[in-house]
């Protein structure tokens, strides 16, 4: 049974190796010419004023990693479709445990949503 994440395996060694070889070769190839106008912060080619790095208050990161989480738990729904219409016999089953699932997705939502973690000021 191993052997069936074998190719798996090698997917992720290539594309280490390639990130790896692709680092090393930019920091040994790559052009080291520096001047004060190249190294200046560019932003659609205005001078900067004042500060440029700005405080985000932290319900922006909240939102993200909230819609981040709901994104993925969402994706926990088409596998369980497919399946749904394959076993006729275990349906009941399948279906009682989605609800729970569902239930418990709804219960962070509605947490999240009272806390004022979806609110945008």
């Amino acid at each position: 049974m191993i052997e069936n994440y074998f190719p798996i395996l090698i997917v992720f060694l290539v594309a280490a190796g390639f990130v790896f070889v692709s680092l090393i070769l930019t920091h040994l190839v790559g052009p080291r010419i520096q001047n004060p106008v190249k190294m200046m912060p560019y932003e659609s080619g205005v001078d900067q004023v004042g500060e440029t790095r700005i405080r985000f208050s932290i319900r922006f990161f909240l939102i993200a990693l909230l819609f981040i989480i709901f994104d993925i738990e969402i994706i926990f729904l088409y596998p369980w479709a497919v399946v749904f219409n394959d076993f006729l016999s275990m349906g009941a089953f399948i279906f009682i445990e989605m609800v729970v699932f569902l239930v418990i997705l709804a219960f962070g939502y509605v947490y999240a949503w009272k806390n004022g973690a979806l609110e945008w000021e």
